[in-house]
């Protein structure tokens, strides 16, 4: 009987000790189950803008028709799944140059919200009630193909080989202008281009002077009449520097793709009558202040399963189709431009490589853009960039 009553008395211990043990064990098992091991694996496509609101600048992630701040959403999905502690940049240029250190939680990130809503989150936003901006402000360097696809090459020649019809809305100068002939250019070279020996011609924009955000308006001077539009491909470098790239090993260097728009004057003015340099001056077309639409997102390449190289790229004017190919239609790939480049300079994580422009430009239609004008790019995989125009005298005041 005693040794009855010695059981008898452990027994509230006995379960009390279990009680501690097995509560524990299963709230553990129902956290567990609340919030499985995220995979930090490129499973849910996202791609990345810079915006403002609430009076600040931000770097997001964006899936479908939303928008997380970057920094908002690391805390939440840290916090919720148990993940350690990671800083993410919260400017782009720098975010691609630790994209290496940071793209897994990215990925569980985009992961988390593949199942989960951003409903009355407060660093969730629709992506039409935020400003969007040009997702680098600014590139290091900012290069540009030029005569990139046959057909508009052959275009361009075309246009200055018959001279051009003046608008009937063009000014009297830019008029005159129209008629001149494109000199130093020879389209009927296109055909004879063997790409791996010959090196395209390129151009460079000032990032700090051209580029401006999606939806923002490019202000035409008065009086100029042959402002033009130029959809283009948008290579941004990353995540490390690229100097003396095979050709082979290009796309390693590539960051991901955006849309630019490479807006140019064709000649509005005669600025010379007398040159010791014939032919054309790249810095008088190119080079005109907002001339580099940017945007809206930049889509790391992992999430292009195709690639860039056969991507549809298009262009409305007012609604109207005016430009329609595919990145196929290349004459320097991708590759080809990435490797000259680099064969001569660094390019630098966020630098922005435009690719060249398909046919059915302002030049070879003879019709160029004026005030009132409302100018959208499409790049199938990436997005749709806006440029509306205005008059320079309509620019407000600073």
């Amino acid at each position: 009987m005693s040794g009855h009553r010695a059981a008898s008395s452990r027994i509230p211990w006995i379960v009390a000790t279990l009680a501690t043990c097995v509560v524990p064990f299963t709230a553990a098992v129902l956290v567990s189950a609340q919030t499985p091991a995220l995979k930090a694996t490129p499973d849910t496509r996202f791609s990345l803008m810079t915006f403002e609101a609430d009076g600040a600048t931000r770097i997001s992630m964006v899936m479908g028709a939303r928008v997380v701040d970057i920094a908002g959403t690391n805390r939440h999905v840290s916090e919720r799944a148990k993940l350690p502690a990671l800083t993410i940049p919260a400017e782009m240029k720098t975010l691609i140059e630790q994209y290496e250190t940071v793209k897994p939680r990215l990925y569980q990130i985009a992961n988390f919200f593949g199942t989960q809503s951003t409903a009355g989150l407060a660093f969730a936003y629709d992506v039409a009630a935020v400003k969007v901006l040009a997702p680098i402000k600014y590139p290091w360097n900012l290069v540009a193909a030029s005569a990139n696809y046959k057909a508009q090459a052959q275009g361009l020649g075309a246009a200055g080989a018959g001279g051009a019809t003046p608008s009937p809305a063009a000014p009297a100068a830019a008029s005159a202008a129209l008629a001149r002939p494109v000199t130093g250019f020879d389209a009927s070279a296109a055909d004879r281009i063997v790409p791996d020996r010959d090196a395209p011609v390129l151009f460079a924009k000032s990032p700090r002077s051209c580029i401006i955000d999606p939806n923002e308006p490019f202000y035409i001077v008065d009086g100029r009449g042959r402002t033009d539009y130029e959809a283009e491909l948008a290579m941004v470098m990353g995540p490390r520097p690229a100097y003396r790239v095979p050709r082979e090993q290009a796309l390693d260097y590539v960051f991901g793709y955006s849309i630019m728009q490479d807006l140019s004057d064709r000649g509005s003015e005669r600025l010379r009558e007398v040159t010791m340099f014939p032919g054309t001056n790249w810095f008088d077309g190119k080079s005109i202040d907002r001339a580099a639409p940017f945007g809206p997102v930049i889509v790391p390449k992992e999430f292009l399963p195709k690639g860039p190289s056969d991507l549809r790229i298009t262009t409305t004017l007012n609604g109207t189709l005016v430009q329609d190919s595919r990145t196929s239609n290349l004459i320097w790939s991708e590759p080809h431009l990435v490797a000259y480049i680099t064969s001569r300079m660094t390019l630098y994580p966020g630098d922005v490589v435009i690719t060249g422009t398909p046919a059915g430009t302002g030049m070879e239609r003879r019709v160029f853009l004026k005030p009132g004008d409302v100018v959208t790019v499409e790049v199938e995989g990436i997005g749709t960039l806006t440029t509306p125009f205005k008059a320079l005298s309509e620019k407000p005041r600073p």
